[in-house]
């Protein structure tokens, strides 16, 4: 009997170690469904080129140069970008959390005023927070009774303690939230299905339809509109759009990239991605957002990573190889994580690859532990490190050549995708409380 409880004992024994009690592989088998399935929409579609999938070591001379870090103050918009380096502490002190938000699911991205957190739900709410006075001092909803059994897609922007909103109903409306009232709404009828871009008195969003929309901020009055391709099948990939100098560079769900000059509104020049598919409207096509970085523009599509010169929709190059996260740019670097939770560096000026490293081993070998999966949420770049937040609130931190340099669990879970914002990141937790971490 003894012996009997001795081999229980030793097997129970030789199944824990310090990367299990460390909780880092922590729900390993819950992985994101959402992303699976995304994938598995594609696996018939691609078979050009094997997506890239080797293990390329940074050399020990390898120089990476990172574009200067930057206090970021503000969050205006839900494709924020700004930064691609900024500035945050990584103390991981809490420094404050406030109690429950909203009682609903919340949009997965917040913005920041400089005073206010904003947030939109599910249900239509819209909800104003000042971190200074720790208090909500606003709370909107919309939507008529008629409405209520409707789960509402909110995308929001905010500029002068004006939140702009666009929803999946075909509702485009604007509210200040100082004064506490609407100002004005729109009614499309056809839902919206993009971020909102403001510029001037311009307001820029695109529907499901893939037209491409220009309205008055003041007063909502339409000011041009673009018709682009359609597509049958609608899947998770929005439209996106970005402004870069004179231009606004959008991104349909057909694969279509458009120049649209700012102040004629007219097309500078289009290209389109799915050329291999023949131009069917039942093709799927998914992007993370598009970027503009300095001449260039970056999409990182399922399955190809495109870098184009910004002037003229040129491909300077190609690469299979796809992104389950939004890539950080900075410098002459692209940084994104692969489907095979590999991270990868690359040049942007040539498409050389400068490195690939292996998370999940990168992450073993740190702990000295077995290899386990991970279920990754984001990626970032702060003070010159590479932060890839996982599902189960770790973060990982990795020097810009692909070493990690600390691996700490935050003091509360990722509800929301962190933003950063004076040397701290702000997220909602898993209870829709807001959480300030420096």
């Amino acid at each position: 009997m003894k012996r009997l409880i001795l081999l229980i004992f030793i097997f129970s024994f030789s199944h824990c170690s310090f990367d299990n009690k460390s909780g880092i592989w922590k729900n390993n088998e819950a992985v994101d469904q959402k992303k699976v399935n995304r994938f598995k929409d594609f696996e018939t579609l691609y078979t050009e080129e094997k997506s890239f999938n080797k293990i390329i070591k940074p050399t020990n001379k390898l120089k990476i140069l990172l574009d200067p870090i930057k206090i970021t103050k503000k969050w205006p918009d839900e494709f924020f970008y700004e930064s691609n380096n900024f500035g945050y502490e990584n103390q991981n002190e809490l420094i404050f959390k406030s109690k429950k938000l909203s009682g609903h699911r919340v949009n997965d991205k917040i913005l920041f005023d400089g005073e206010n957190i904003i947030l939109g739900d599910n249900k239509g709410n819209i909800t104003v927070y000042s971190v200074n006075e720790k208090k909500t001092i606003f709370k909107y909803n919309f939507y008529k009774k008629k409405f209520k059994k409707i789960k509402k897609k909110l995308s929001l922007a905010i500029e002068n303690n004006i939140i702009y909103t666009a929803d999946n109903l075909g509702y485009l409306y604007s509210i200040d939230y100082r004064k506490k009232k609407l100002l004005w709404a729109k009614d499309l009828k056809i839902p919206f299905r993009s971020n909102l871009k403001l510029v001037k008195n311009k307001i820029i969003v695109a529907d499901q339809n893939n037209t491409f929309y220009v309205f008055n901020k003041f007063n909502g009055s339409q000011l041009k509109f673009v018709p682009t391709e359609e597509t049958i099948i609608k899947n998770d990939f929005i439209n996106s759009i970005v402004l870069y100098k004179n231009s606004f560079i959008y991104l349909n769900t057909f694969g279509s990239l458009y120049s649209i000059n700012n102040q004629n509104l007219e097309i500078n020049w289009f290209s389109n991605l799915k050329r291999s598919f023949d131009l069917n409207p039942t093709d799927l096509f998914f992007s993370n957002p598009v970027i503009a970085f300095k001449d260039k523009i970056i999409l990182s599509t399922d399955p190809y990573l495109y870098v184009l010169n910004i002037y003229n929709g040129s491909i300077i190059f190609k690469l299979p190889i796809t992104s389950i996260v939004e890539p950080i740019v900075s410098g002459k670097n692209l940084f994104i994580i692969t489907k095979d939770n590999l991270l990868v560096g690359i040049n942007i000026d040539s498409g050389t690859i400068i490195y690939s490293v292996d998370i999940e081993q990168e992450i073993a070998d740190f702990l000295d532990s077995k290899n386990k999966s991970i279920d990754i949420k984001s990626l970032s770049l702060a003070n010159n490190n590479l932060l890839v937040f996982l599902n189960n609130s770790y973060l990982v931190s990795f020097r810009k050549n692909g070493k990690i340099e600390d691996i700490k669990k935050l003091k509360e879970k990722l509800g929301t995708f962190p933003i950063f914002i004076d040397k701290s990141i702000l997220f909602l937790n898993n209870k829709n409380r807001l959480v300030v971490l420096n």
